[in-house]
């Protein structure tokens, strides 16, 4: 089985490790890469009938240089894995090699004639991007890799992936029958009964049964068979003991949260910097294995940051962090505190119902069944796993209704977006599938208006077209006709636009609207950045320069991402627009994100040099253009955000940002973030004194006031990318102000019935003394994770607004309020001279939830 090759060490990928070495002798280099072995053979015989390197890589590589014919810069071979190396070293210009087994897949690699020209960031700034020194990867382990080339292989029939149950059959049978192949072969070689293999071939297919096991959570087998290949290193490959040592620790680490009950029931011992520091495991074995492995691996390598942080993590599981950590490897707590404070928030998942316990998933909150409480629908990765809907009880508590509403056969999807498209007055659900793996269908699910809900998506027109891997998409009316449309982003595929005909069902009119440009998109979102009246679009690509599509108002887009000087970071993940300054124009927020984190994570902690992109923070000129102002503002660090969002979680006015930080491998821990935006000058961490670092996966982030208190909590999605790794969500119960606030739900009329796009300024006097402006825009939220549509606005301490103005784009309307009080919920309509203030009254917490504070 030739995705069952297995490369012990880790590496970067394709496009980032011809990037992180080159050297003053260099060469054109191309790579296509694919996951299967049958793929690059199609490709090579494409390349001999005379096709195009470039255009090939632009149709069928899954290396983030796609977008860019494969061309991954101008590079010498010294520093390459060895196998890319010999081959790129073998040929001349015009020449390509034949399949190379990585780590990833299999890769074809080029040198070109003349470097072609990148679309976008030229070929100089793409090679400034990375550093020229080595980065130190974070170790793989969980599975994801080999279950997903596993999938890849295994036989299926036509339109599996229209079935929503056929591709969680898929994934049972494929591991199934791998973990038999991978058992065969290993008795084989043990009993001597087929050709004996060398020792480093028997090492790594036990390597790679343990990846397996990891990858369903089956730890007992997948340490026993990490143990067999550290044996066998041990005795045969002693390269290979660090990463065997390295994986150990990481694998008992894992079981050892597994045991103790973290990861179905958190508590306080899952949040660092520790909020209990005497909490600690009953069950105590596997975090002193862990600790034995990390030590013998820092015995030779006492500087590795990654394996540091991880040996800190496990005395911290002990209730022995920091003083029971080694002196030499400590990272002390002190790297850690919040130079602010604003009140520490509780986690009430449990008490109140939102125990979903699943993988990596999106999240919603909004309000369903327009009862007035907020309710929260979740999602999986997990192809087996349905989709969970919460209903808000109003007494604190919430029940699942998953089944009730006809969504139990909603499976595996990673992310989630809501939007009232059918202008009802009834919130439907956008399911997404396939990011990072590979296409199953969308689900678009129209909200009945009774409690329950039906999948119309091939009736309402989103079926059409190439089904494609996606997480991404956006909800905009760009033609202001009163009807939102769709913006979907794709992986490797072209962007969808689907254009609301008003009737129920959608047109596809992507290539007529100039926006079905091709890159890894990881995010869409929309604002309009310039005020011309129409929504534009930004596109965050994975390994490309980003596009920001400019609405011509004509139902065409140009992309000006260049001129508006906004495509960085280069390798990134979620993003949105938010006037973070509060001077009525959205700016532009985009998360980094590398396969290389943890390492330049810690650096950013410890106030070292980085080798990595940091998160970008865009100031919005006024003009057209942005300025990079991350330095100016303190966001110049690394972090691994996936799921992230924003809010304001202490009601100055000014909105605050929470990362949800991970990658796959289980060694990929590290806090959650929550950044304080200090009167829009700067940002601080405020995780420790907050108690919201939550150290496993996060993914679907949203800020809302669940129990109508006045105060935004945090509802994060908890599950990383494998079966393996799920978890309990978190909800942060927010207590932290008692700065006035007002919440508005709008209702349009000619504007879309949600009120997307709908502009708000309030003008507020509070202790300041002197008047101010807060700016909100309606729906504005993050590519991953969904806040609810109404607008809770913080308006800081003793405040009295002085009015509020609101701009509806479809009728290009004004409406002026003056001298409303504070602390209370409204409903404005389109066109009404008068609000109606709404009946909100803070829930009453039944009897279970008070027993349980």
């Amino acid at each position: 089985m030739s995705s069952m090759r297995l490369v012990i060490f880790p590496v970067l990928s394709l496009f980032a490790t011809v990037l992180l070495f080159a050297q003053q002798d260099s060469r054109p280099v191309g790579v296509i890469l694919t996951k299967t072995l049958d793929q690059s053979d199609a490709i090579l015989l494409q390349l001999k009938q005379g096709m195009n390197f470039s255009v090939l890589a632009k149709e069928h590589s899954m290396d983030p240089s796609a977008q860019d014919g494969g061309y991954v810069g101008s590079s010498g071979t010294e520093h390459l894995d060895a196998h890319l190396r010999d081959a790129a070293d073998r040929l001349q210009p015009g020449q390509y090699s034949g399949a190379i087994s990585v780590p990833s897949g299999f890769a074809v690699v080029t040198i070109f004639r003349k470097a072609p020209e990148t679309r976008d960031l030229d070929a100089e700034k793409i090679a400034s991007i990375p550093t020229d020194k080595p980065v130190r990867q974070s170790i793989n382990v969980a599975g994801m890799s080999e279950e997903d080339a596993i999938f890849e292989e295994y036989s299926k029939r036509d339109g599996w992936n229209l079935d929503l149950h056929e591709p969680c059959t898929i994934r049972k049978e494929s591991h199934l029958a791998a973990v038999a192949k991978m058992q065969t072969l290993l008795a084989a070689a043990q009993n001597g009964s087929g050709p004996r293999p060398v020792p480093i071939e028997i090492m790594r297919s036990h390597v790679a049964l343990a990846q397996l096991f990891a990858f369903v959570g089956d730890l007992d087998s997948s340490i026993r068979e990490w143990s067999s290949a550290y044996q066998i290193a041990q005795a045969n490959v002693p390269g290979a003991i660090p990463y065997m040592q390295e994986a150990l620790g990481v694998s008992y680490l894992h079981r050892a949260g597994i045991e103790n009950g973290v990861m179905r029931d958190s508590g306080a011992i899952d949040i660092f910097p520790p909020v209990d520091p005497t909490a600690h495991y009953g069950r105590t074995e596997d975090s002193q294995k862990a600790i034995q492995y990390f030590l013998s691996f820092l015995d030779v390598a006492p500087s590795d940051l990654q394996v540091r942080w991880l040996l800190n993590l496990a005395y911290s599981t002990l209730g022995q962090y920091p003083a029971g950590v080694p002196v030499r490897y400590l990272i002390s707590p002190i790297v850690f505190q919040s130079r602010q404070n604003i009140g520490r928030f509780t986690d009430v998942a449990r008490e109140t119902g939102l125990n979903v316990f699943a993988a990596a998933g999106g999240v919603i909150v909004d309000d369903f069944d327009n009862d007035g409480f907020l309710d929260v629908i979740t999602s999986s990765v997990d192809l087996c796993d349905s989709m969970h809907y919460f209903h808000n009880n109003g007494n604190g508590t919430f029940s699942d209704r998953t089944i009730e509403a006809g969504l139990s056969n909603q499976l595996g999807a990673l992310n989630m977006i809501q939007a009232d498209y059918n202008n009802d007055g009834c919130m439907d659900i956008l399911m997404l599938r396939g990011g990072w793996e590979f296409p199953i269908r969308k689900s678009l699910l129209r909200n009945n208006c009774n409690g329950t809900f039906t999948d119309v998506t091939r009736d309402a027109g989103l079926a059409s077209g190439k089904l494609a891997p996606t997480q991404t998409a956006v909800w905009a009316d760009v033609d202001n006709d009163g009807f939102l449309d769709l913006f979907v982003g794709n992986e490797n595929a072209p962007g969808q636009l689907f254009h609301n005909k008003g009737d129920g069902t959608f047109e596809d009119i992507s290539h007529a609207a100039g926006i079905d440009k091709v890159g890894f998109t990881k995010a869409v979102v929309s604002a309009d950045y310039d005020k011309d009246g129409y929504p534009d679009f930004y596109v965050s690509n994975y390994g490309g320069a980003h596009i920001l599509y400019h609405n011509n108002g004509d139902l065409t887009f140009t992309d000006v991402a260049r001129q508006a000087g906004v495509q960085a970071p280069f390798l990134s993940f979620s993003t949105w627009f938010f006037d973070f300054d509060n001077d009525g124009w959205p700016d532009l927020f985009v998360t980094s994100y590398h396969s290389f984190t943890v390492d330049q994570v810690m650096r950013s902690y410890l106030k070292l040099p980085v080798s990595a992109e940091t998160l970008k923070l865009y100031r919005n000129l006024h003009d057209g253009t942005f300025a990079d102002v991350t330095t100016e503002v303190g966001l110049d660090k690394v972090f691994m955000p996936m799921g992230s969002n924003f809010g304001d979680v202490d009601n100055d006015g000014f909105l605050d940002v929470y990362l949800g930080m991970g990658q796959p491998s289980f060694a990929d821990l590290m806090p959650h973030v929550l950044l304080r935006n200090d009167a829009g000058k700067s940002f601080v961490d405020i995780t420790a004194s907050s108690g919201t670092g939550e150290l496993h996966k996060g993914h679907g982030i949203a800020f809302a006031d669940l129990d109508r208190s006045g105060h935004e909590d945090i509802v994060a999605e908890i599950g990383g990318s494998v079966p393996g790794d799920k978890h309990a969500m978190r909800v942060f119960r927010n207590r932290s102000s008692e700065n006035d606030w007002i919440n508005l739900r709008l209702i349009g009329v000619k504007t879309n019935r949600e009120a997307l796009g709908a502009e708000i300024k309030l003008t507020v006097t509070d202790d300041a003394s002197r008047p101010r402006t807060i700016f909100r825009t309606v729906g504005q939220s993050s590519s991953f994770g969904a806040n609810p549509v109404e607008q809770h606005i913080g308006l800081g301490p003793h405040a009295v607004i002085n009015s509020i103005d609101i701009f509806w784009p479809t009728s290009r309307t004004h409406q002026h309020f003056e001298n409303v009080a504070v602390r209370q919920y409204l409903q404005i309509k389109e066109f009404a001279s008068i609000y109606l203030k709404l009946d909100r009254p803070p829930v009453q917490p039944s009897s279970h939830v008070a027993e349980n504070r």
